[in-house]
């Protein structure tokens, strides 16, 4: 499926999988949509419902000019209704981990557990990049910032079929969703939303991650009451699509110990 209907429009939608544990959803960055996450819904996918999402903007789904981080996560907890799913793991990515954060904040019922992956609760610079973030895609243009960008974004094993998937999936993002998603994701402070969560908590960290580098993570781990921090070796701040295997292997380790404590 490409679309589905919910109460905050269409919203672009990919999932695989079925059977009675609890799925999973996947939430991408500011600079990428539901495609980042091929790896992991066809991993998950094998074992539960796996999803993965667009923002309100992004790929698939309707614009929402001026959407907030909020209306991101009411847009995934209202695709969460459409699609009949009361409560899923939500593991987010970059911007993904801040909207996680964020749902978890309005609706932690319907959280089983959160994977935080190469985010924050809180970036020192984010006033900085946010300002550079939207000069930038006004200036050059998303092709061109994306080319520009991606040596940053990924760390020294990415193939050079990644680098490309990465300029492409970029480049073809709506520059004013682009511009949205970078306020909901830089200026973001969730430091007492994420003090306040309240269900088994993974933080995963590339070890070459320069957008959002391990003290970022270390803090957040820190932040979250019982939350664990797994790095993710060789790769940059994708980690997903950089080492899917070894990142795969974390959240299977993590939700199978979830699901032994929380049947």
């Amino acid at each position: 499926m490409a679309r589905i209907d919910t109460s905050f429009g269409a919203i672009g939608c990919d999932e695989q999988g079925g059977g009675d544990a609890t799925p999973i959803i996947f939430l991408h960055g500011v600079g990428s949509d539901k495609s980042v996450w091929r790896p992991q819904l066809t991993h998950f996918g094998q074992s539960r419902r796996a999803i993965a999402f667009d923002y309100p903007g992004y790929g698939d789904s309707d614009p929402a000019p001026g959407a907030s981080r909020d209306d991101y996560a009411q847009a995934v907890l209202a695709a969460m209704d459409s699609l009949r799913i009361g409560r899923a793991h939500v593991c987010g990515l970059s911007l993904g981990g801040v909207i996680a954060i964020a749902i978890h904040d309005v609706a932690p019922q319907r959280c089983g557990s959160l994977v935080l992956a190469d985010t924050f609760a809180v970036h020192p610079d984010g006033k900085g990049i946010y300002k550079r973030a939207i000069e930038a895609s006004r200036t050059l243009g998303l092709r061109r910032l994306a080319e520009a960008r991606v040596d940053m974004l990924l760390g020294s094993a990415a193939t050079p079929k990644l680098r490309a998937e990465v300029i492409e999936t970029m480049a073809a993002i709506d520059p004013d969703a682009y511009r949205t998603g970078a306020e909901a994701v830089w200026l973001a402070d969730q430091r007492e939303p994420a003090a306040a969560i309240g269900v088994p908590t993974l933080v995963l960290c590339g070890t070459e991650d320069q957008i959002t580098p391990l003290a970022l993570s270390e803090e957040l781990a820190a932040l979250v009451p019982g939350a664990r921090l797994e790095l993710i070796a060789a790769s940059g701040h994708l980690a997903n699509a950089e080492q899917p295997a070894a990142f795969n292997a974390a959240v299977d380790r993590f939700l199978a110990e979830v699901e032994r404590k929380y049947p």
